[in-house]
């Protein structure tokens, strides 16, 4: 038997097993991660059935790992990623519904083998229920109603549900610089008319390094850490914060609460507006009056231009790695993010750099 009959076999008898051997089953499409969802088609319902093959990523950063003991167990440990791991989907899941947020409900798991069934949220994600036409402000406004709701309460260093626990680990210096490093790997591969020599290198590192401590000494929120319209669902029959549904939160670490402003603002995949950006901001400080409107936003600016200069060394990699050409139609709305945040007189240094590095003609 094969690896890919082997596991059909196991998830067959995961279902049996959980009463739902019988049912419908409807592949759905998958996203740059290593799971596979589909959607089991029961007679009065629907529910997401989850499958993250165990061993298929590098390992995930154990608490207290030191620089080189992460460096040897590879990119996930480095970057503080859970590697797929199903445990971390089920403890967090709990967690935020503890706060009265909709994570889907885990109705059967078994996390060794990276198998579980989940409550379905529907199909209206914020990104397909724009480009319907339905305004964009309302699911925004509640979209930050929900991140100030994670913003509120100050998250434990392990979190636990059901049996399964699984450390929230800090967005730490080394995660920052592993993320925000990649661009100077990959996009010279994507855009062979790039060269960063050693002292563009040196440039770049003295840039980053007190940002990155900024973002490592205000690590105190709860970070989803992919929180963006394809990952956001409009419950409206829900009250408040608990309208918007929560997806692919597995990943989530203790950061600063820039980080996930970010990724909702400086969306990858639809674009932004300035508008929408300001009246998101606006409302955060409204909910959250004990912020430091001038501070949070000097970080914002300067994380959100680390946070999409990862994301534009990601999407180069998946391109010319992966070979995934689609992730390449994303890179001019990331220059357009980037140019806001460097737009704040106080980047001045890194626009500087990218202006000399970087030139228009190669930000496409």
């Amino acid at each position: 038997m094969d690896l890919s009959s082997e596991r059909e076999a196991e998830k067959a008898a995961f279902l049996q097993a959980a009463g739902l051997g019988s049912v419908r089953r409807e592949p759905l499409t998958g996203d740059a991660s290593t799971r596979r969802y589909e959607r089991l088609h029961l007679a009065d319902r629907r529910l997401i059935f989850m499958d993250q093959p165990p061993s298929v990523e590098t390992s995930p950063c154990p608490p207290g790992a030191t620089p080189a003991e992460r460096a040897a167990l590879g990119y996930n440990a480095l970057a503080r990623l859970a590697a797929g791991r199903v445990d971390a989907f089920i403890a967090t899941a709990g967690w935020l519904r503890e706060q009265g947020l909709s994570a889907p409900a885990i109705l059967h798991a078994d996390a060794a083998r990276g198998l579980a069934v989940l409550e379905d949220l529907g199909d209206d994600l914020y990104a397909r229920l724009i480009e319907r036409g339905q305004d964009e402000a309302p699911l925004y406004d509640d979209a930050i109603s929900a991140l100030v709701r994670m913003h509120q309460v100050e998250p434990p260093p392990v979190l636990t549900y059901d049996g399964a626990s699984w450390p929230l680990l800090t967005y730490d210096d080394l995660a920052l610089k592993t993320g925000g490093e990649i661009i100077l790997e990959w996009l010279p591969k994507l855009k062979p008319e790039l060269s960063f020599d050693a002292e563009a290198a040196a440039a770049w590192e003295a840039i980053w390094a007190p940002i990155r401590r900024r973002g490592e000494d205000g690590a105190r929120v709860f970070c989803h850490r992919d929180y963006h319209a394809e990952n956001l669902i409009w419950l409206p029959d829900r009250e408040g914060a608990a309208r918007v549904g929560l997806l692919d939160f597995q990943d989530a670490l203790k950061a600063h609460p820039a980080w996930d402003m970010s990724m909702l603002l400086h969306d990858a995949r639809r674009d932004v507006s300035a508008a929408i950006e300001a009246r998101s901001l606006d409302r955060y400080f409204a909910l959250r009056p004990e912020a430091d409107r001038a501070q949070f936003l000097a970080d914002y600016h300067a994380l959100g231009a680390l946070n999409v200069s990862r994301i534009i060394g990601i999407f180069a990699r998946l391109v010319t790695r992966d070979a995934k050409p689609r992730y390449a139609a994303f890179m001019p709305r990331l220059w357009t993010y980037l140019d806001r945040c460097l737009a704040d007189p106080a980047l001045g240094e890194l626009k500087a750099w990218f202006d000399r590095h970087v030139p228009a003609g190669s930000r496409t």
